[in-house]
């Protein structure tokens, strides 16, 4: 080589050539001879790189070219060399501007025809790029590496189907070692119902995620989510995919339909699903010509229960109640429960709508049947109504609003029976709900208003006593007696607030009369059936009282004879109301069922003789027996007697003769309104 190699040159032509080519590949290059290591030739790479230029680098052994500290590092390499080794290495090279590089050294000796050596070739090629490249795969790789191992998704290699490799998070999943996965068919792990799914995928390249499932090693199934992607290892396209267990979110899902579909309560469906069952049920009915029947079911006497006993005791009752109702129906019926105290039952595929009525009979008698929940034995009696399909709707809208109808009446008409639903209930119904939403109005508008009745002792006539009596000041109709709505509000639900305003109300003017001045006496309020059982009349006497500032001396209350049966709720009220000073009132006496024994039991004041014992008082002798012995009981038991009904002087004339103590009606005047009555309180 020209210029390397004395005596070989072929000319100026030829150096030139030489130094062109040298210059400019991308490699450093240098010759050497071996005596005293002098740079013989460098291209201007070689040279610049350690800091010389081509001319100024010739004659420079390589200690002088390279560096001291480069000469430490390549001095066991350059002794091989010079024994006729050709050497390869690769080692750090820092640039004269600092820069640091890798490079890739090749130390070849150059022999003579005689095997002398003449000199050694220096070959450098600058790798950094390549090692930065390398070290970044490595890179890549060590945090793929740690990222499958610290994620919680199963991830997996595969080549044409078959497993290449899996993390510890997809062993995990699965239950199987790794040994016992890789080389093995993906579709292995996969219920067969699942191949032609995961087999499009793979086919089609898909990279969006789907669900599937997986079998696990001990054989059950898992829920799964999958997302693959292609990628090149080595060249070769090979599947990546991640799969994470969804079991828990399946089952989450599953909860979420179930809430959204049942009452959480009984468990059994709720009207929404129920009505979308409903829809497919009658789609059958069509086809086939069969009838469906439905049933609405409501209990008669829930509130009392809910409200005496607390919402525990009437969650347990509509439990029970949900499961008489399964027992009776077929598989291939449905019950639902609406809300509160209300189901819906569907009979699927029945002949004559007889059918449905002997059914909804089974219910009454089933749901009926003694019911005992913590020591207290109760009865949940049911009104139903019923609808048929085609006769009385085709769809299931009007098919459950029929049967509401119909329930409705059943219970407007006795309750504890059953109603076929008929044209004209819909209208019936509808003034129903019309006549209830009226009375909710009258109650915010404050159209009640209280009538005052005196009370007058017998022997003198002189006023003892008031009773507050509740009207409906309706701005149509006028005054409206209470025998119009009082059992209508009790049966839906509304007596609470109509019995808390005559409370408060009658409460509240007898304290302005005796402020303003009127002989101070007590004044009686009714109190119904359900505001007793509710088991916070005590509570509620006593804020009245309170806020009123009224002596509960000078309140009496009035309760119906049929309410002393009720031991254990009544029995504790009357206890609470006697400690607060209250008096209290049987009305309507002789008329109810209860035994004579919880008059001596039971903290009472007064019996109110019943207007029906009074009203013939002078030719039936039956009526003057049993007002006559009545009188004789209130005297024997230390109790005041007050006979009702009143209206003349005969009347009173008995009552005076046999020792009545109090009386009110005509004779002692009629209910009038406050302002009016302040003529009968006068001093």
């Amino acid at each position: 080589m020209a210029g390397i190699a004395p005596g070989k040159a072929e000319g100026q032509g030829g150096d030139a050539l030489l130094r062109l080519v040298a210059d400019n590949v991308p490699a450093l290059i240098a010759y050497y001879e071996p005596k005293n290591l002098s740079c013989v030739f460098a291209n201007k790479a070689y040279a610049e790189s350690n800091g010389w230029t081509v001319d100024s680098i010739i004659g420079k052994t390589v200690r002088e070219a390279i560096g001291e500290k480069a000469w430490l590092m390549i001095e066991p390499q350059v002794a091989r060399v010079l024994k006729g080794e050709r050497v390869d290495y690769v080692r750090p090279m820092n640039l004269p501007n600092g820069e640091q590089r890798v490079i890739e050294v090749h130390l070849i000796p150059h022999f003579d025809g005689q095997a002398q050596m003449l000199g050694a070739f220096v070959l450098i090629t600058d790798i950094t790029r390549h090692r930065l490249a390398e070290r970044s795969v490595r890179e890549s790789e060590e945090r793929l590496r740690k990222f499958a191992e610290a994620t919680r998704e199963g991830i997996f290699f595969h080549k044409n189907g078959v497993l290449a490799d899996v993390n510890e998070a997809l062993l995990q999943i699965c239950g199987y070692a790794r040994e016992e996965m890789i080389g093995t068919k993906v579709l292995e792990f996969v219920p067969p119902e699942w191949h032609l799914t995961m087999i499009e995928f793979m086919r089609r390249e898909r990279e969006e995620p789907y669900e599937a499932e997986i079998v696990h090693k001990k054989g059950h199934k898992i829920a799964v989510e999958i997302a693959a992607k292609t990628v090149y290892v080595n060249g070769e396209a090979q599947r990546l995919g991640a799969l994470r267990d969804i079991t828990a979110r399946k089952h989450a899902e599953a909860r979420i339909h179930y809430l959204a579909h049942h009452d959480m309560l009984t468990g059994l469906p709720n009207r929404a699903y129920l009505t979308e069952r409903l829809t497919t049920i009658l789609a059958l009915a069509r086809r086939h010509g069969t009838l469906v029947a439905i049933m609405f079911i409501d209990l008669d006497n829930f509130k009392t229960v809910n409200d005496t006993l607390g919402h525990h005791v009437g969650d347990a009752l509509l439990k029970e109640v949900a499961a008489r109702i399964k027992v009776v129906l077929r598989e291939a019926d449905m019950v639902s429960r609406l809300g509160g105290d209300e189901f819906l039952v569907i009979l699927a595929d029945f002949a004559t709508p007889e059918d449905a009525g002997k059914v909804a009979d089974k219910l009454l008698q089933t749901i009926s049947a003694p019911i005992v929940l913590e020591c207290h034995e109760l009865y949940a009696n049911a009104s139903i109504g019923i609808s048929v399909f085609p006769r009385d709707g085709d769809n299931p809208e009007d098919l459950i609003r029929h049967a509401d109808a119909a329930m409705y009446s059943a219970k407007d008409h006795g309750r504890g029976h059953s109603r076929f639903y008929t044209p004209g209930l819909s209208s019936e119904g509808a003034e129903m709900m019309a006549r209830e939403a009226r009375l909710r109005e009258a109650l915010q508008l404050g159209e009640f208003v209280l009538y005052y009745q005196p009370q007058r002792s017998v022997q003198d006539l002189r006023l003892v006593g008031i009773e507050a009596l509740v009207r409906w000041r309706h701005p149509e109709r006028g005054l409206i007696d209470p025998s119009e709505f009082i059992e209508f509000a009790e049966t839906r639900g509304l007596i609470d607030e109509i019995g808390h305003y005559v409370l408060r109300e009658a409460c509240r003017q007898n304290k302005a009369w005796q402020q303003a001045g009127f002989d101070a006496m007590p004044i009686s309020v009714n109190v119904s059936a359900v505001q007793f059982r509710r088991g916070d009349l005590v509570a509620a006497v006593t804020r009245v009282l309170d806020e009123t500032g009224l002596q509960a001396r000078y309140l009496e209350l009035e309760l119906t004879e049929g309410l002393l049966m009720d031991t254990e709720i009544v029995g504790a009220a009357l206890a609470g109301l006697r400690a607060l000073g209250v008096t209290i009132t049987i009305d309507d006496f002789g008329t109810g069922y209860s035994s004579l024994s919880y008059l001596k039991r039971y903290p009472i004041d007064k019996l109110k003789i019943d207007r029906s014992f009074i009203g013939d008082l002078g030719t039936d002798v039956d009526d003057r027996a049993i007002a006559a012995a009545i009188i004789n009981l209130a005297k024997t038991l230390n109790l005041t007697a007050l006979a009702e009904g009143v209206e003349r002087q005969e009347q009173l004339d008995f009552l005076r003769a046999h020792g009545c103590d109090e009386f009110q009606g005509y004779l002692a005047g009629n209910p009038v309104p406050a302002e009016e009555f302040a003529a009968f309180a006068r001093p």
